[in-house]
């Protein structure tokens, strides 16, 4: 079967196929980022606070769409791989269908949870509660198009439709933005108005693809009737539990976090944290993008039994990524003050502190993108047991001990510290699970022959 999944990939093919997913990765971390400068400059430091409290539980349940969008793009790629796309037509209308219900369910589920979780991180004592509540409800009744929009993500590409998926992702961060000037600045609605601007732009992202999916028939994936077997959803669900696990974890570290946070230096820690986050968001999604982007290659050749072309792709991406981290680590440490500034200019303790932690902390993007594309990998081979590894030390297990740790040495230092010091061990886990399974799937062998 000829198709650009197929081909050979250079350099420039391989760039070329996996940048729509860098542009939409980037675009969907933006809404984060939009948000907090609006809310920053034009409702407070106390709204701001709430957004950076409450955020990590909306991106926990909206891991499940990471899970779904991930694992499924893995299976699906496998078999069109294989030659079956009647097959793949079906588990692919099987898993938007079970987005949706899922998303209902964690719609209910985290409505309730919203109150007891602001409360365990002190909001009350700080009268930070009411904000967060608002911000997190709005949010939450749209945890179902943001769980679609993030499958579609993947699925864009593994249809061949990546520019498509670009406009789509695009359109939804254009409304996002607009909608923030609007309602926050122009309407005076504060956390409101940044979480209507939200949930509208995460409405583009994910009912347009449905549409699209819907009356295109003749691609090679659209919506029809689903492959109604537990199978490939329990196999979807085991090939993005690393992507669900990185989604989780950075979730409850991001809490735990702020936990430490409020503890040393109050709301400003959090503040100043949340500024590193939005800008970490930015970084980090360019790995994630590209990840996405490439897996659907990987899923195929791997189907296809290529191990020559597997070979290839894999030593041409690390490539790509090792050039990525030098620049990006670069720029994270030209652009710390101009970034730091746009969000805290009004409190000059604020912006100092913040500066600090920014230093610190961009040491990750030398190493995180081996990590995440290391996880990434074993997803995209179908093996999300070792994928769920990657994930579970990287971004819960080295991140909570180092955390808990480290600011018993150095105090505030000791919190900016522990992501750069979990980044480093993960990546010797993943370097050595990377060399113990290159004879079981055919990389980094000479003279490869393809069966």
């Amino acid at each position: 079967m000829a198709n650009a999944l197929s081909q050979h990939f250079t350099f420039k093919k391989l760039v070329k196929f996996v940048y729509p997913a860098v542009i939409m990765m980037v675009f969907t971390s933006i809404y984060g980022v939009i948000d907090g400068i609006f809310v920053s400059n034009f409702a407070g430091e106390a709204a701001f606070a709430a957004v950076n409290l409450v955020m990590p539980v909306l991106m926990g349940f909206a891991s499940f769409g990471f899970m779904i969008g991930a694992g499924g793009s893995a299976l699906i790629s496998k078999t069109l791989g294989e030659g079956d796309v009647k097959k793949a037509r079906g588990i692919f209308s099987l898993l938007v269908y079970a987005t949706v219900i899922l998303g209902a369910v964690m719609t209910v589920v985290g409505i309730f949870t919203l109150r007891p979780f602001a409360i365990l991180l002190k909001a009350d004592q700080k009268g930070i509660l009411d904000e967060c509540l608002l911000y997190g409800f709005v949010n939450m009744c749209g945890i179902t198009l943001f769980m679609l929009q993030n499958v579609f993500q993947s699925f864009f590409s593994l249809a061949e439709k990546p520019k498509l998926g670009l406009l789509v992702i695009v359109g939804a961060g254009v409304t996002n933005a607009v909608l923030d000037a609007v309602l926050i600045a122009g309407f005076k609605l504060g956390l409101l108005g940044a979480a209507l601007a939200t949930v509208t732009g995460q409405a583009v992202g994910a009912v347009t693809p449905i549409l699209y999916f819907t009356l295109n028939r003749r691609g090679t994936l659209f919506l029809g009737k689903p492959l109604l077997k537990i199978k490939p959803l329990l196999k979807t669900c085991l090939n993005g539990s690393s992507e669900m696990m990185t989604q989780l974890s950075l979730s409850v570290v991001n809490t735990l976090y702020n936990y430490q946070l409020m503890s040393l230096v109050g709301v400003d820690g959090v503040e100043a944290y949340g500024v590193i986050m939005y800008v970490s968001f930015i970084f980090c999604s360019i790995f994630i993008g590209y990840s996405v982007g490439a897996t659907p290659i990987i899923g195929y050749n791997f189907g296809a039994d290529n191990k020559r072309e597997l070979n290839n792709v894999l030593k041409k991406s690390l490539i790509i990524i090792g050039i990525s981290s030098a620049a990006m680590f670069a720029l994270s440490m030209a652009l710390n003050y101009p970034l730091s500034y746009i969000f805290v200019s009004k409190n000059a303790d604020l912006l100092a502190m913040t500066q600090r932690g920014f230093y610190i902390c961009s040491c990750i993007f030398a190493v995180m993108g081996f990590n995440i594309f290391g996880s990434a990998f074993f997803t995209a081979l179908n093996n999300g047991l070792i994928s769920a590894v990657i994930s579970f030390l990287r971004t819960l297990l080295f991140q909570v001990v180092f955390v808990l740790c480290l600011p018993l040495l150095w105090g505030l230092d000791g919190v900016w510290s522990a992501n750069v010091f979990a980044e480093l061990t993960a990546l010797i886990v993943t370097f050595t699970l990377f060399m113990c399974h290159r004879k079981r799937y055919g990389y980094f062998i000479k003279d490869i022959q393809n069966n």
